[in-house]
């Protein structure tokens, strides 16, 4: 929890504002399965960084705080992903929004429905429509903390 707590931080030094924070959850590791459990919350930002410069910035904040490349889906103390970006839609070989696995990952569904219920994505459907069968597939507990 200390690195969300730091993340978080190191994002308000970085003038972005937090607006909303969701409640913290344990969820199973996603694509490579033999690590730790993981330690996921959603936040809402306000910022005046385009895409790219957010993503520079949060990349930054992950390397300060000690992230390794290492496999993907690998092992790693923090993992900061822009999940949307206003109605923005595009596909770059660095960053994809919305988020490519965004509908596919109960960990960070879950946190975005708790802060954004009735968000939609640019093509102007739910993130959570399948989110009842990712509910019997994936491993995802609400923790009682919040930061």
């Amino acid at each position: 929890m200390a690195n969300l707590k730091k993340a978080v931080a190191l994002l308000k030094e970085r003038d972005i504002r937090i607006k909303k924070i969701s409640s913290i959850y344990q969820s199973a590791p996603w694509g490579y399965e033999e690590q730790d459990d993981f330690l996921n919350l959603a936040l809402e930002v306000e910022t005046t960084l385009a895409p790219f410069e957010l993503l520079e910035l949060v990349k930054d904040i992950e390397k300060e705080m000690g992230r390794e490349t290492t496999i993907r889906w690998g092992p790693r103390n923090i993992d900061i992903d822009i999940l949307l970006y206003d109605k923005i839609s595009f596909s770059h070989p660095q960053l994809t929004i919305p988020h490519p696995y965004l509908t596919q990952r109960l960990f960070a569904l879950l946190p975005l429905q708790e802060i954004a219920p009735n968000i939609r994505l640019p093509d102007g459907s739910s993130p959570f429509e399948n989110i009842n069968l990712l509910k019997k597939k994936q491993r995802v507990e609400k923790l009682n903390l919040k930061l």
